[in-house]
């Protein structure tokens, strides 16, 4: 009998252990998500910046090579895009971005969100109201946008 109950005790101290260790993984994630989420989000508000300030070396690092994107205008490459900032094609005057989510999936995440902007596309007043989805993907320890797609909300 006691030996059956030395036993139980084990057992139950081993998973009690166990189950512990596995609330402290569940923790690490979610500190590592969140803190991808906060990375992600920070990318997203230098982005915003950089259309501001016609930054092409920071638009630069954050979007991948192969990034495409789908807009109101069509499809495109990245270096569509930067040749049309650089040139002034494509301008931005404001731009307000609303609540974004997050959404990590290993080494990859999607971020949504939308944005009021005042904008222009070779001297065409594009302004309006945006949602977006862009899907980010972590390459050789760093993270870049690989894909964009953007709807114009109609006004109502």
């Amino acid at each position: 009998m006691k030996q059956i109950l030395a036993v139980a005790v084990l057992v139950a101290a081993a998973a009690a252990f166990a189950l512990g260790q596995m609330g402290d993984e569940g923790k690490t994630k979610d500190k590592g998500k969140a803190s991808v989420e906060r990375v992600l989000m920070q990318m997203e508000r230098d982005w915003a910046e950089a259309l501001l300030k016609k930054d092409v070396a920071t638009l630069d690092k954050i979007v991948a090579d192969d990034w495409v994107i789908q807009d109101p205008g069509g499809a495109g490459t990245k270096a569509q895009a930067l040749a049309e900032i650089k040139s002034g094609d494509s301008k931005y005057d404001s731009y307000m971005t609303g609540e974004m989510k997050v959404r990590v999936f290993g080494d990859t995440a999607i971020v949504t969100s939308s944005d009021d902007e005042k904008s222009s596309y070779k001297g065409k007043d594009t302004s309006g109201h945006y949602t977006w989805t862009d899907v980010f993907v972590k390459r050789q320890g760093r993270w870049q946008a690989v894909a964009t797609q953007i709807t114009l909300i109609a006004k109502q």
